[in-house]
């Protein structure tokens, strides 16, 4: 009898192994939870850092006649850091598509926006590069000088990849990355480059005493005077030696200004997150609800060898762009 053959039998539609679905996760945006500046950005004392770059920003004369020209910042000082710091918060915390609009926006309001040179009497562009350039350096160099000089850990490895980081940043305001310092050693070269074109002209100053004293309602002058008022006077003093010499007006020490400094983060550190994170305009806490709570900003998630390797009194505080380090006592 011939051998009876069983007839392949095909595999139902609806038993069938299905095919991956690709879900794509949440958008981490243009630095991620993996980047230095996710981490150093929720840091607090980048608000002393922001008046530093204020104070490094007026010592280039078209830069600031630009900002004298097209602001209202006398009158509205509170309202500009805030949009300063809801933009920084937006391109660090916020979705790649929330971050491409702002950057559009800020271009093409520069667009519109021109000055007169106060030597030559030429009219120019705010978004001419070198403008820009120039205040992206400075924001960068003051965000990450006072960060690690007043304690937040970060290796010169770290360091540098915070700067190349925000050639992203540079690229959102018009600027080519190309043409942005990568790491903090081309960081110091172009402050050299740039530092005989610095001056403390008329403008300069109207901002340094705007710093100092800032319009406020007759009831507030006690707090100007006790909380502002030294924390401008840290931001200024924290600035490089040559622009203590361009202003005129002379800065502590700089192991006082160091102790000061990491006295003043130790401070605002011990402020719980979950209290710190609750001011407007949350964008640590909208980024986290997207994320995943293992996404919360954290100084040891970038560099857990670095805690482990130091010993007391070791904490290299060093090297924001100008290649000066600070180590505490001992």
């Amino acid at each position: 009898m011939p051998e009876r053959t069983q007839a392949p039998t095909s595999t139902p539609a609806s038993l069938s192994t299905p095919t991956p679905i690709s879900v794509p996760g949440p958008d981490p945006g243009l630095f991620g939870p993996a980047s230095v500046t996710w981490q150093a950005h929720a840091d607090p004392m980048m608000w002393v850092a922001g008046i530093r770059a204020l104070y490094l920003q007026a010592l280039h004369p078209r830069a600031v006649r630009g900002v004298m020209e097209n602001s209202d910042f006398r009158k509205d000082a509170w309202g500009r850091l805030m949009r300063t710091a809801n933009f920084v918060g937006t391109t660090t915390y916020g979705t790649t598509e929330v971050a491409e609009k702002a950057g559009a926006r800020v271009r093409k309001i520069h667009t519109k926006l021109g000055a007169t040179d106060p030597e030559t009497g030429e009219r120019y562009g705010v978004d001419e590069p070198e403008l820009l350039l120039w205040v992206h350096c400075a924001e960068i160099d003051s965000y990450l000088h006072v960060v690690r000089r007043s304690g937040f850990r970060l290796t010169d490895a770290l360091a540098d990849r915070y700067v190349d980081e925000h050639r992203q940043s540079a690229r959102l305001v018009g600027l080519d990355p190309v043409d942005v310092p990568a790491s903090t050693r081309e960081l110091a070269a172009y402050f050299e480059e740039v530092r005989p074109r610095l001056a403390a002209g008329s403008d300069a100053r109207a901002v340094d005493d705007f710093l100092q004293r800032p319009p406020t309602h007759a009831l507030l002058v006690p707090a100007r005077e006790l909380l502002w008022r030294r924390v401008a006077n840290l931001a200024y003093a924290s600035l490089p030696p040559y622009a203590h010499e361009l202003y005129g007006r002379a800065a502590p020490p700089p192991a006082t200004v160091t102790r000061r400094l990491a006295l003043t983060g130790t401070l605002l550190r011990a402020v719980p997150n979950r209290v710190r994170w609750q001011l407007p305009p949350k964008h640590i806490l909208r980024a986290v609800a997207r994320l995943g709570p293992g996404t919360r900003p954290a100084p040891y998630k970038l560099d857990r060898r670095n805690a482990i390797l130091d010993g007391a009194g070791r904490a290299r505080r060093g090297n924001g762009g100008d290649n000066t380090r600070w180590r505490t006592p001992g």
